[in-house]
């Protein structure tokens, strides 16, 4: 597998051409700004007099309406949240979009899962970093980047796939490395990655272990340190180095209780329904599920989030972080600008 850098992207395939980023949230945030610190021309496309275009007025960016945003640009960047893109492509984009324009996503969902049927006219593009919206800014603002997947689902042009390599560049993932994928790839792997692991399984497993300390009698504070606080602490050695790095790291108590009891926690169980998640990716199953329940409003969404607002893990680690300020300054996510 082959892998780019900046030395590999022709920066001339965006020369000249104005960007429109769909929505500014947390990629749409990060892609805009660094795009226009490269000197790149964006405008970013949110409804008119929200929160989102106050966000990305008060950043200094050209905003309008999404139809005309994307009226005035080459290359058109999907990045509302997954449920809402099919809407606005149909409504705003398709009707806009200059013949012959890019359309972009940096997540494969709504090609992939067919929820968006772009025109024949156009190149369609992916470039998707390997990290949340807020990293993606942070570290390129910091002088790196975070590592990009492209692929080109359309080449009506016969440039789609360098005009993608250029985009990941210029976003940052040329100092880090780009990587040639599909969007069916990059759809499924990533959502399989978000459910059993990064975040459905991290946070079961953080919330199932503090709850067996607590209810074994041991301080909710303790439980918090041990099953969550320090979590970050250990996913910086295992991001740093992999798992032997981590191993390393810690002591050798801690390091024979990984070997001789992970695999104890998840076991076979636990590997059959990976399989099972996996399985309702692939099928499209969890797609469709999905899309119904933005449909609906999102009520399992809305009932499970007050649910958990009101966990102990929650309050403990709320009330636990207002005795370390630090963790508050130079945050990541600032809720009134990103």
């Amino acid at each position: 597998m082959k892998v780019f850098y900046n030395k590999d992207a022709d920066r001339a395939r965006l020369d000249g051409k104005t960007v429109a980023v769909i929505g500014y949230g947390s990629q749409g945030h990060a892609h805009a700004n660094n795009l226009s610190d490269g000197k790149i021309k964006v405008v970013v496309g949110a409804r008119r007099g929200g929160e989102s275009w106050k966000k990305a007025k008060a950043a200094g960016l050209s905003v309008a309406a999404p139809a005309a945003a994307a009226k005035r640009a080459d290359i058109i960047m999907m990045l509302l949240p997954d449920e809402a893109q099919a809407e606005v492509y149909a409504r705003d984009i398709a009707p806009a979009a200059k013949k012959g324009a890019a359309l972009g996503f940096a997540h494969g969902f709504n090609i992939h899962f067919s929820q968006i049927q772009p025109r024949a006219d156009m190149d369609v593009i992916l470039a998707a970093p390997k990290g949340p919206g807020h990293l993606v800014r942070s570290t390129f603002v910091a002088g790196g980047g975070v590592p990009c997947l492209i692929a080109a689902h359309q080449d009506t042009s016969g440039a789609a796939r360098e005009i993608a390599l250029a985009y990941a560049a210029a976003i940052g993932g040329g100092r880090a490395g780009i990587i040639e994928t599909t969007f069916r790839e990059e759809a499924e792997t990533d959502l399989f990655g978000e459910q059993a692991v990064l975040c459905g399984g991290l946070t079961a497993l953080a919330e199932a272990g503090f709850e067996t300390l607590v209810e074994a009698g041991y301080a909710p504070e303790m439980a918090y340190f041990e099953c969550l606080h320090e979590l970050k602490l250990i996913v910086d050695l295992l991001y740093e180095g992999g798992i032997a790095n981590m191993r390393y790291s810690v002591s050798n108590t801690a390091e024979y209780g990984d070997i001789s009891r992970g695999r104890r926690i998840i076991g076979e169980g636990a590997r059959a329904e990976m399989k099972k998640i996996l399985a309702e990716i692939q099928s499209g199953e969890f797609a469709r599920e999905f899309i119904l329940e933005c449909r609906a409003n999102s009520p399992t969404v809305q009932a499970m989030r007050k649910q958990a607002a009101e966990k102990p893990v929650e309050k403990v680690g709320a009330r636990l972080r207002g005795m370390m300020p630090w963790i508050g300054k130079n945050r990541l996510v600032d809720r009134g600008k990103n």
